[in-house]
């Protein structure tokens, strides 16, 4: 029973990496490079309802429960060290919560507060979205890497599990 459970826990956490990955991936290919075409104004105006209406049940489910599940199968994969699967399990956590969760809080977060707080119209908001744009962006590559990377391990995991 208890293998079965954790299989399940990894499916989980294939779906949430995967679904993290596709996510990041998408405003690292395309929504910020169209948005930094846009008139500044436009672009500040564009993140600002963006950064707003992401936090909602879904995305929330997703992201923090990536968070549990990576916590979760962390501690199995150094609970169980010697069982088949226990390093890539312990990698996908490792990547998801580091270069995930972690990221985002530490550093783009930060950014969309300050975002939140100019008027897109202001010449503030302006420089300030110049500087966005060339701040926020690289820390995005990074969760985007690094969800692919937990998606990976978490479906070597898995194999391994079944």
């Amino acid at each position: 029973m208890i293998g079965t459970l954790f299989s399940a826990l990894i499916f989980l956490a294939v779906i949430g990496s995967g679904l993290a990955a596709g996510l990041f991936f998408i405003f690292s290919n395309t929504i910020m490079a169209s948005f930094a075409r846009l008139p500044a104004a436009q672009g500040v105006a564009a993140m600002q309802q963006i950064n707003l209406t992401i936090i909602n049940p879904a995305f929330m489910a997703v992201f923090m429960g990536m968070v549990v599940l990576s916590l979760v199968l962390g501690a199995r994969a150094l609970l169980g060290w010697s069982e088949a699967g226990a390093a890539w399990l312990l990698a996908g956590a490792v990547a998801y919560l580091v270069g995930a969760f972690l990221v985002t809080v530490i550093f783009n977060v930060p950014l969309n507060d300050q975002l939140a707080a100019v008027d897109p119209s202001s010449t503030e908001g302006a420089a300030l979205w110049a500087t966005y744009l060339r701040d926020w962006l690289p820390w995005n590559h990074v969760r985007t890497a690094a969800c692919v990377v937990s998606l990976g391990a978490f479906v070597m995991a898995f194999a391994r599990s079944i």
